[in-house]
């Protein structure tokens, strides 16, 4: 029944994922939207500090892991509640 349970959820939950879809049904255009430029991006640039031995990096900077380690850390927390939930069912004779 939680096996049933969770697939039911983990579809439940596909369901709202937007399609990517990558066809069009409207005709192609023959010119295209906007003009090439020769922009660099923010990411693309390279840092102007090296370090000591030479090596330079682009600077591209960090995002936020704090939801992905608090979302990890409770997937993990729930696993573990259903074994230990699990061992314990068995071990008393449910």
């Amino acid at each position: 029944m939680l096996t049933a349970t969770a697939a039911g959820t983990l579809l439940g939950a596909l369901w709202f994922v937007p399609s990517a879809n990558a066809s069009w049904d409207g005709p192609a255009r023959t010119e295209p939207s906007a003009t090439p430029t020769s922009q660099v991006t923010t990411q693309a640039r390279v840092t102007t500090t090296a370090s000591d031995d030479g090596t330079r990096l682009a600077d591209t900077g960090s995002f936020d892991t704090t939801p992905y380690v608090v979302g990890g850390s409770f997937c993990l927390a729930v696993g573990a509640g259903f074994v230990v939930y699990s061992v314990r069912r068995e071990r008393l004779g449910f």
